[in-house]
């Protein structure tokens, strides 16, 4: 199972007068989240002596790039870069440096047991959507295939803390009695309002892969060429009700969405955040993890890979154009012409001089992630308070507006098939999200004592989506660039490959007086087309 609302519009607008499915609700989503490579051609690596013995601490000829950090955002700037290299014939040089021992960053995999026999589970970034065609162009370009979340059709039932307030999706008859408990709980106009406002919101986002898509070197900039101000200076609760959506529906069913997806509830988190949340067709993942995509971005880039290679610091030396020195843990250093950092602004990295002021630290949710094996069909009725409860279960925080308790999480649902343990019954995996730790003995009750294999991961999983005018620059000096200052405006692997595609178009434009597409323009574009890929 992924962690969204199930195809929650679908089963409320197959009986109202609004059309869905991809052509309606073409998403902007997806989540923030090591394994054996499954591709055909692994990043080389090496280490940074090596390339310090080849090109000495001086940057050597052409253009040269540093990009820290390997996820979504760096490892997608590497293979921007190489595009245009390839486009302009331009001589650039790129080095990645990523702290950790894995390209992919918070989109990672696990396998239960240990085990590599068995499917892998996405620990982190786990869904991807048709409206994301930098992922999803990806995917086909790299022969990766993909597993299709829409053809799933389990229920899944909104808790909140004491009992469920509504099931959603499912198939067969008793999909249209959810449907018909829906309409009498919020009625027509909200859910249909809610399709409403989220087809516009794609309707803008999409504009970001057109022919001639907007460029910007602060989020603000880029915030009202989408038109998205609305969205960003509220929060959902206040944004919604405006749209005289009702407060129930929000709080149950916009909110189950934003804490599954974001960690944040309706009162909390971004009109942008919420709407995005609610924005779910056309789910999709890669078989064996996302993270191939990201593997096979580096790869194809040609760039040198640095893993294991933490990055203290970055220092602006006194030249004319400026060029920056970075630093490793290691107490190397290498000079560049430009520096791309694609990772959190955190304490572990000293910039020199420091644009705290322009730039301050992002905060984000500390999330808890709970991976178990269950010989449970189901989570326990005990628990739950009902016979068999839905192997997918979101939560609202309506429970505790009205003096009720919290839920013990955010999100849990079951993953994929069974697995067979070697002499043993079939298992369910199944993934629990959670603002603090689960202790082995609400595991137990949860499910009913019959638990196995148990995996714990902490980490700060999303960027705090709190209502705001003003967003940190993207570009912070002539030659110093940060990815993720997009990350508090929208925060999902596909745009961080937006995010980045931006910054290398502003890089090309002024280092070699044009983009990455050059001089090259469809005038009449396909609806396939993408800006990068297709030029």
């Amino acid at each position: 199972m992924r962690f969204t609302v199930p195809l929650l519009l679908q089963s409320v607008c197959t009986i109202l007068p609004c059309e869905l499915g991809s052509n309606v609700i073409n998403q902007v989503q997806s989540y923030l989240e090591s394994a054996t490579s499954s591709i055909n051609t692994p990043p080389s690596t090496s280490t940074f002596s090596e390339s310090l013995q080849d090109t000495s601490s001086h940057a050597t000829k052409g253009h040269n790039v540093a990009i820290i950090g390997a996820g979504a955002a760096g490892s997608s700037a590497a293979f921007w870069i190489a595009k245009g290299k390839e486009r302009l014939g331009a001589d650039i040089n790129v080095d990645i440096y990523e702290s950790k021992d894995y390209v992919g960053g918070r989109s990672t995999v696990v396998y239960p047991y240990g085990d590599t026999a068995y499917e892998p589970v996405e620990l982190g970034a786990s869904i991807f959507v048709k409206v994301n065609k930098n992922l999803m162009r990806a995917s086909r370009e790299f022969n990766l295939s993909l597993f299709d979340f829409e053809d799933e059709n389990e229920v899944s039932g909104v808790w909140d803390g004491e009992k469920f307030v509504v099931n959603l999706g499912g198939s067969g008859l008793g999909s249209w009695w959810r449907k018909l408990q829906i309409i009498r709980r919020y009625g027509w106009n909200s859910p249909k309002r809610t399709v409403d406002l989220v087809q516009g919101m794609v309707d803008s986002f999409v504009e970001l892969y057109t022919n001639n898509p907007p460029k910007w070197r602060n989020i603000s900039e880029v915030s009202l060429q989408l038109d998205f101000t609305k969205f960003t200076v509220n929060t959902t609760s206040n944004y919604m009700e405006a749209s005289e959506i009702s407060r129930l529906w929000t709080h149950e069913v916009i909110e189950a969405a934003t804490r599954v997806n974001y960690g944040q509830n309706a009162d909390d988190i971004t009109a942008l955040g919420g709407t995005v949340s609610m924005a779910a067709s056309g789910a999709s993942s890669v078989k064996g993890g996302n993270f191939q995509i990201f593997e096979n971005f580096v790869s194809r880039s040609g760039a040198n890979l640095f893993l294991n290679t933490p990055v203290t610091s970055v220092k602006k030396l006194k030249s004319n154009p400026p060029e920056w020195q970075v630093s490793t843990a290691s107490g190397e250093s290498k000079i560049y012409n430009t520096v791309i950092i694609a990772t959190p602004l955190t304490s572990s990295l000293e910039l020199i001089p420091s644009y705290a002021e322009a730039s301050p630290e992002q905060k984000y949710v500390h999330l808890y992630v709970t991976l178990l094996t269950t010989t449970a069909s189901h989570p326990s009725g005990d628990y739950f308070g009902t016979r068999s409860p839905p192997k997918s279960v979101l939560t609202t925080w309506e429970g505790v507006r009205n003096g009720g308790i919290e839920p013990e999480f955010n999100s849990l649902a079951y993953h994929g098939s069974p697995i067979e343990p070697e002499g043993k019954a079939k298992e369910w995996v199944v993934k629990i999200f959670s603002k603090k730790p689960l202790t082995n003995r609400l595991l137990r009750k949860l499910f009913n004592n019959e638990v196995g294999w148990i995996y714990r991961k902490e980490w700060d999983a999303y960027p705090v989506l709190y209502p705001r005018k003003e967003y940190p620059p993207v570009v912070l000096d002539k030659g110093l660039y940060h990815v993720n200052s997009f990350e508090p405006f929208i925060s999902t692997m596909e745009t961080e490959t937006i995010a980045s595609r931006n910054i290398v178009d502003l890089i090309f434009e002024e280092n070699f007086g044009f983009g990455i597409c050059g001089l090259e323009r469809t005038e009449d574009p396909s609806e396939d087309y993408v800006y990068g890929w297709d030029c």
